[in-house]
Formats: C-alpha cells, sequence, structure tokens
C-alpha cells in the first residue's frame, strides 16, 4: 500500500505553506481559528494519501481521529502539564487551547475531502482492509 502520489504530494506542500501564512501573517477571528482548522485536516489527508493508497474513508476517519486526539489533548493542557509552553513550534502544532467549535471544522473538513472525492473527483468511499 505503499506508494507516491504526487498529486496528493503537491496539494499538502500547498495546504502546508497557506497554514505558514495563516500562522504568521493572519490575526483575525474566523480566518485563522476556523479556516485553519478545516485545512490543515485537509493538508493532513493529502500528506497521507501522498505516501498509502486507502481508501478514502479510511484516511479521512484516520486523519479525523488525530485531530479529535490533539484536540483532546489541548482539553487535558498537554503542552503546560509536559513543560513545552516555551516551544512555539510545539504550541502551534499541538494548540494550547480546547474548543469544541475545533471538532466542528474538523468534521467540516473532512466533508469537503468526502465531497471532492466522491463527486469532483469521482473515487470510491468505502471502508475496507482488503487492498
Amino acid at each position: 500500500m505503499l506508494t507516491f502520489n504526487k498529486d496528493y504530494f503537491a496539494l499538502a506542500v500547498l495546504f502546508f505553506f497557506i497554514e505558514i501564512l495563516i500562522a504568521f501573517f493572519i490575526h483575525d477571528t474566523f480566518i485563522r481559528p476556523y479556516f485553519g482548522d478545516i485545512l490543515v485536516v485537509i493538508l493532513m489527508y493529502s500528506f497521507l494519501k501522498s505516501f498509502f493508497k486507502f481508501p478514502v474513508l479510511n484516511v479521512a476517519l484516520f486523519v479525523l481521529i488525530i485531530s479529535f486526539t490533539v484536540e483532546f489533548l489541548q482539553f487535558l493542557n498537554i503542552v503546560e502539564k509536559l513543560s513545552l509552553e516555551k516551544s512555539q513550534i510545539l504550541k502551534t502544532v499541538l494548540g494550547t487551547s480546547f474548543s469544541w467549535i475545533d471538532l466542528l471544522t474538523y468534521i467540516a473538513g473532512i466533508t469537503i475531502i468526502i465531497v471532492i472525492e466522491k463527486y469532483y473527483l469521482k473515487k470510491e468511499l468505502t471502508f475496507t482492509s482488503k487492498p
């Protein structure tokens, strides 16, 4: 199942640079907190699909689980508990504040992925464990 898909990789790189631009230059109340969270799940999905040939729903669900886990770690104040407050990179990646709305933005991002994969790219969405 290991592969390299240049199209997904190009998307991952593009979304990574957009996320960097948002992190460094946008400090508003909509783009950074909401749109950025939607894009991060699309970035993670694209990155995983760059290297693994798994079905759409499998990867989408995995990304959603990772996103929810990171948000739950924010709820537990993991950055403070591990004394990582001085690391700006870890604070940015892990986040420092839990929000129920973030969970909805992750779901929105995954929904966008599924809609694009199914209706625009015409890919099969089924869960499967076989190659």
